[in-house]
């Protein structure tokens, strides 16, 4: 499927702007373990265990202790990305394809603005994106369900048709596909150690209905979207 007709370029953050082989997700992955062991008093093991239950199930971990725990989500995201960025290395090269992209390029992740921003300065493109569209703008309401993409679409006047998404977690891909969306599954490489992960935190269904294409090199995918007038 073509992507010469996008004029909206919709970015998931976490391992999609930046690889998984940098270990930065792995940082916050490890904070939200602690944080649902102080809320619950479980054990490390246990606690791992309900965080990827909840991430399953709500699409977040805090999204579950939200609904489970009634807990603040402004501490929650400010300890969980309270993290040492510069594993996240800068890339001139992604960055200048993205920019060079015609039309909006925005981003979706269901992190916060300041994660994201942080990111970005990493990464030197703090000037490449309209803007960011985080947990807090979504209202707590977290991909994979509906309601955030609604939220986005409305705030930011999205023609779906014309608008392509890319994102690391396949099923985050499915509600972009269904309204319309071109979609691209953003992989790591062959090489990557996911042994640590959940099976369904690197799913690929490659070929299903939702997932029109797959890269695990996304500078080199997109540039050549960049050169046509």
């Amino acid at each position: 499927m073509s992507l010469s007709h996008v004029d909206c370029w919709i970015f998931d953050l976490d391992n999609t702007l930046y690889p998984r082989t940098c270990r930065l997700f792995d940082q916050v992955d490890k904070l939200i373990t602690s944080y649902v062991v102080d809320v619950t008093g479980y054990e490390w093991a246990d606690a791992r265990k309900l965080q990827k239950e909840f991430f399953a199930e709500y699409g977040t971990t805090l999204n579950g202790l939200m609904a489970t725990r009634n807990i603040d989500p402004h501490d929650y995201l400010q300890k969980v990305h309270d993290i040492d960025y510069s594993p996240v290395q800068p890339n001139p090269a992604l960055m200048d394809t993205i920019r060079a992209l015609p039309g909006r390029k925005i981003i979706f992740t269901n992190a916060d603005r300041g994660h994201a921003e942080n990111v970005l300065n990493r990464l030197g493109g703090d000037d490449v994106f309209e803007d960011i569209f985080g947990i807090i703008e979504a209202e707590f309401a977290p991909k994979p369900h509906n309601p955030s993409y609604e939220k986005f679409l409305a705030a930011h006047a999205v023609t779906p048709k014309s608008a392509a998404f890319f994102e690391d977690m396949e099923v985050n891909l499915k509600v972009p596909h269904n309204l319309g969306m071109r979609t691209v599954h953003v992989v790591p490489g062959a090489d990557f150690d996911g042994s640590e992960l959940e099976p369904f935190e690197l799913e690929r269904k490659d070929g299903e209905a939702h997932i029109h294409h797959v890269t695990d090199d996304l500078g080199t995918f997109l540039s050549p979207f960049g050169r046509r007038s």
